[in-house]
């Protein structure tokens, strides 16, 4: 008898507080609070419980909403040391908010005016040749502004953009561009199966990215060897205009010069230091090595020879170049119509000793 009584008057005091001004407020913030606290002890199997930063501005939050006799009750890892935290915390960002510089602009001197920015950026469009100097000056002449190279070089950086009018091609793709006028040349250098060092000439002509061909030599190369190798890539094909080379000594031989001359073939030579000066046959050094020759193994000269001779075939005459407009370079030499393969009627032809395999007309 005497539980059920304890029941109905905590029933009828939950009722009351629940229909006074406040009421229903207290008790969901109560629960609230309650809840926060059994997940946070949950949390971790500690003694103590570890507060993260949002549980402190959750606890703080409810805090402001309970009724402080209440609060000593139902606080079950709240300690004073954290409300007053928390109110310190707020003292802090109310005078932070109230006394704070609003400007947020860094100290220091001021850059240059819009309109002085504008001038800069006008006369380089105007004169893309002017370098930094030469600007400032000409503003001190025209306007009397005594203006640092520095600024004019912190604004351009920031806010001009070469225009692609401005930019032209080198004169090693100009010249390429001309059909049968530019050829390029390099040397590199591969290990035989027995470690033995064989050199390798390549040629490719520029405007088709045509290999025109591979010549080997094992051993030392000399005026003489390097010479022979050109004639024998070039024997019985109509030979260019000009001839392009990297700056390596090895083209440096007295002889090798007086090869070109005796050819009427102008030597032309790369930025010194700078392989993209000399794109496209770094780039083909770079296919034949990583597509084949890191693939496949090779015994002696006639082998190496044999199986250069085997991917020249493969390259210029099936394998799509994407700066091509995907076409073949013996299709963009004969510039020669595409011949469209039906999907219902093909076969699978090796090349270069099997290593590739491309779809061919059956």
């Amino acid at each position: 008898m005497i539980n059920i009584l304890q029941f109905l008057c905590g029933l009828i005091r939950i009722i009351i507080k629940l229909l006074r001004p406040g009421g229903v407020k207290a008790i969901a913030f109560e629960n609230v609070m309650l809840r926060q606290q059994l997940l946070t002890l949950t949390r971790q199997k500690k003694r103590t419980p570890k507060l993260k930063t949002s549980d402190r501005i959750l606890f703080g939050m409810l805090t402001s909403w309970i009724k402080p006799n209440r609060l000593s009750k139902i606080a079950i890892i709240i300690r004073p040391a954290t409300l007053l935290k928390f109110h310190k915390a707020l003292v802090k960002r109310k005078y932070h908010l109230l006394f704070s510089n609003k400007s947020t602009k860094k100290p220091g001197p001021k850059g240059p005016s819009a309109e002085l920015i504008k001038l800069i950026i006008e006369m380089k469009t105007r004169n893309p040749r002017y370098g930094y100097l030469r600007i400032a000056m000409q503003i001190k002449e025209a306007f009397g502004i005594d203006l640092d190279e520095g600024v004019v070089r912190r604004v351009l950086g920031k806010h001009y953009k070469n225009s692609p009018k401005n930019d032209g091609p080198s004169w090693l793709t100009f010249i390429g561009h001309m059909r049968d006028s530019l050829w390029s040349l390099d040397l590199f250098r591969v290990e035989s199966i027995t470690l033995k060092s064989h050199w390798v000439m390549v040629i490719m002509d520029q405007f088709t990215r045509k290999i025109i061909g591979f010549s080997v030599h094992a051993g030392d190369l000399n005026g003489v060897a390097i010479c022979c190798m050109f004639n024998k890539i070039k024997s019985g094909k109509k030979l260019p205009k000009y001839l392009s080379s990297d700056n390596d000594p090895l083209f440096q031989f007295y002889r090798w010069q007086a090869n070109l001359r005796i050819l009427e073939i102008e030597a032309i030579k790369s930025v010194p230091y700078t392989p993209t000066s000399h794109p496209f046959i770094e780039r083909l050094i770079g296919t034949t090595r990583q597509e084949f020759l890191d693939q496949t193994l090779f015994c002696n000269e006639r082998d190496l020879q044999n199986k250069l001779n085997d991917f020249q075939n493969y390259y210029n005459k099936f394998r799509a170049h994407s700066s091509l407009k995907k076409v073949t370079p013996a299709k963009k030499s004969d510039e020669k119509t595409r011949n469209i393969i039906p999907l219902d009627h093909y076969r699978w032809k090796p090349l270069a000793r099997g290593l590739f395999q491309l779809p061919m007309a059956a």
